[in-house]
């Protein structure tokens, strides 16, 4: 499941993140790393989201969450 496909109140669990390496780097430097838990905050339209990441809120554009590869939390693999 792509994290674009999330609803809004869900939580998952990142498994993979595909994207151009210094935005992969810098999302990493963030602590999006794979195994971390994050919450859906808000969506809004096609992919374009608000997320809270270990206890901080960032802002993703649908080019980055259809990159980002998630399973819902409780899902086995």
């Amino acid at each position: 499941m792509l994290l674009k496909d999330v609803n809004s109140g869900q939580n998952c669990i990142i498994e993979n993140i595909n994207l151009p390496f210094q935005m992969e780097q810098r999302l990493q430097a963030l602590g999006m790393t794979k195994d971390t838990t994050i919450s859906v905050l808000n969506r809004k339209g096609k992919g374009i989201m608000i997320i809270k990441l270990r206890g901080t809120r960032l802002a993703l554009g649908y080019n980055m969450t259809k990159n980002i590869a998630v399973k819902k939390v409780g899902e086995a693999s």
